[in-house]
């Protein structure tokens, strides 16, 4: 199966190059890398040339200018794309072994699986070695999706027939598009359409738009809870749950 890694950064000087090395050093398959940029003015753009330049480089495809934040990135990235299978792998994340894009590529030898995910650490910014939180994110059930179950997003792997039926992220949100896609893409699947792989694909680093500050939280949670009735998969309950689901989560030592 041939798989697409979509990437957007700005300003991501410090943590991009952890990133492209982490792509690079995936084994046991041909992919390609597509790096969508917003413009930045930080040194990213010479190391995205940096290592476009490079001959073993998959980084095939590449774009640098001013967009309408990380989502309006990745719809870029989904345009471009030529592979069957898309993924994302955001600036500040890394996979977390070599063989991640090999075992997604096996689940989608079943013609039958249209999406594949795994579980997912959360490091801190400044110590990508110490883990904050474990998301195991467990099996799809359809009916998992109204107490708030929702895969890793960084994990998540969808056939590109999938976007080009139903389109990519909606705009209109700015911190939950992917929350939205997602409900779009599981409320519509069966339980023998996904595939689970029951390990750590991927660690992020902490501090996204997400919840960077109070008001990102709040605004997190309002554009959920649009993105539940949109989707006609809850509200409140849902969205309580999808919150209270997180604290277990959490690595106490």
């Amino acid at each position: 199966m041939s798989i697409s890694v979509i990437t957007a950064c700005y300003h991501s000087v410090t943590t991009l190059p952890d990133t492209l090395s982490s792509i690079r050093s995936q084994q046991g398959l041909t992919f390609e890398s597509i790096l969508i940029d917003g413009g930045s003015t930080d040194g990213t753009l010479a190391l995205i040339e940096a290592e476009h330049a490079k001959p073993d480089t998959p980084l095939s495809r590449w774009i640098s200018e001013p967009d309408q934040g990380i989502y309006d990135a990745l719809n870029k990235g989904i345009t471009l794309a030529q592979g069957e299978i898309l993924g994302f792998l955001h600036a500040d994340d890394v996979f977390a072994h070599p063989t991640v894009l090999k075992q997604v590529s096996e689940c989608f030898e079943d013609p039958a699986i249209l999406a594949c995910y795994g579980d997912l650490e959360y490091v801190w910014q400044d110590d990508p070695t110490r883990v904050l939180r474990h998301w195991r994110a467990g099996r799809f059930t359809t009916s998992r999706l109204r107490w708030g179950w929702m895969p890793p997003h960084p994990t998540l792997y969808v056939r590109r027939s999938w976007y080009e039926a139903h389109g990519g992220f909606d705009t209109r949100y700015r911190i939950a598009a992917d929350y939205d896609l997602i409900l779009r893409l599981f409320s519509g699947l069966s339980e023998s359409q996904v595939a689970y792989l029951p390990e750590v694909l991927v660690k992020m680093r902490t501090g996204g738009a997400s919840n960077r500050s109070l008001r990102n939280i709040l605004r997190k949670s309002t554009e959920d809870y649009q993105a539940l009735r949109s989707n006609r998969v809850g509200g409140f309950g849902t969205l309580a749950w999808k919150n209270l689901s997180k604290l277990g989560q959490f690595v106490t030592r």
